[in-house]
């Protein structure tokens, strides 16, 4: 069984950028699709504190993915919620990034 065959859900990316314009004609910024129905395994681990600067804090899911473009600065749509994402780690292979781990919390 290799790797791609245990990314058994799907989830969409996505990373905030200028789109339409606001009231006062200047580019506002907003979530626009990067990632759609991309393969992924969500986990649920019993232990889920992550430090994220100087505070611990608790994440609600562990997603791991293929060798993507994906930061925490971007979001998580994963059976239709929202996550923000609070740690994006790039896990190593033999010589290359072989995939990513994520962990989520619930945007608020």
């Amino acid at each position: 069984m290799s790797y791609d065959d245990l990314l058994t859900n799907t989830c969409t990316i996505r990373r905030y950028t200028e789109g339409a314009q606001d009231a006062y004609g200047n580019p506002s910024q907003t979530w626009a699709d990067l990632h759609v129905d991309e393969p992924c395994r969500e986990s649920y681990p019993t232990n889920r504190e992550i430090k994220v600067g100087a505070q611990v804090v608790i994440y609600d899911i562990q997603l791991f993915l293929g060798n993507i473009d994906v930061t925490e600065r971007d979001q998580v749509i994963l059976n239709s919620r929202t996550y923000e994402i609070l740690s994006a780690s790039p896990r190593r292979g033999e010589d290359s990034v072989h995939h990513m781990e994520l962990k989520l919390r619930t945007a608020k």
